[in-house]
């Protein structure tokens, strides 16, 4: 049986870890290569490493912070941030990432996917996609959840995965670091609507919601969290026994 992952993200803005509710009133947490190492000797399965103002700013990723990042941890790591190339593709990559994430980029430039996917293999490649409800339509969002595209995001979602994305992390704007719990609603629209992994992010604000989350919608992979393990609110060794004992398999 293939488990659920639990994956810390570092929400990063001047080479520190910053959180915020609902994409805005960001406040400083910590030092980006010390809560990695943490994550990493600490039972997370995987680890996000987001840049989240590079595309707003026009520029490219702290590839200097990721590179300590890369060499500090042994999990996973997912980087994304200021991708809008194949060349910002191979020069993450060769700082240490395992998977690139790609958000404003793809909106950009949506052959970007199927040119990374046919480079690096769709194993690479995850689709970010910020999503807010406007109008009662899921739209998607881009620049840090800045500007709405006006492109439905279940459609968005199910071009993209077309073209090669082999992974989805699902960022909700509504529930985000609100801690009310995962956006159900939008999650089960994604995951009927592809068949590649997906991850769900925001609003997680206990452990319990990880439980609600996989037991309401077991074809989701994955649980990103950040702002209640920053914080210590929830540990990941006592989220895992919880998962465990509501007999959800995860990895010890």
């Amino acid at each position: 049986m293939i488990t659920k992952r639990i994956i810390p993200c570092l929400d990063v803005k001047d080479g520190r870890v910053v959180k915020g509710v609902n994409f805005m009133g960001l406040s400083d947490v910590s030092s980006p290569v010390e809560l990695a190492k943490y994550y990493s000797d600490n039972g997370a399965d995987e680890l996000v490493f987001y840049d989240i103002t590079a595309s707003a700013e026009g520029r490219r990723l702290f590839t200097d912070i990721l590179c300590r990042v890369a060499s500090t941890i042994f999990i996973p790591l997912t980087v994304g941030g200021g991708i809008n190339s194949v060349d910002d593709f191979d020069r993450v990559l060769k700082c240490g990432a395992d998977k690139v994430s790609v958000n404003s980029g793809a909106i950009k430039n949506p052959g970007l996917v199927s040119q990374a996917a046919k480079l690096y293999g769709d194993q690479c490649v995850v689709l970010s996609v910020d999503v807010k409800r406007v109008d009662g339509v899921f739209r998607v969002f881009a620049k840090g959840g800045r500007e709405n595209t006006g492109m439905e995001a279940i459609e968005w979602i199910r071009r993209c995965t077309d073209n090669g994305a082999g992974e989805i992390v699902v960022n909700s704007i509504d529930t985000d670091g609100v801690k009310k719990g995962f956006d159900l609603e939008v999650l089960d629209a994604v995951c009927n609507a592809v068949s590649v992994p997906v991850i769900a992010s925001g609003g997680a604000g206990c452990a319990e919601d990880f439980v609600k989350l996989f037991k309401t919608l077991p074809k989701v992979d994955a649980g990103l969290a950040a702002s209640i393990l920053h914080y210590g609110e929830v540990s990941i060794a006592e989220l895992k026994t919880l998962l465990k004992n509501e007999s959800i398999p995860v990895r010890i």
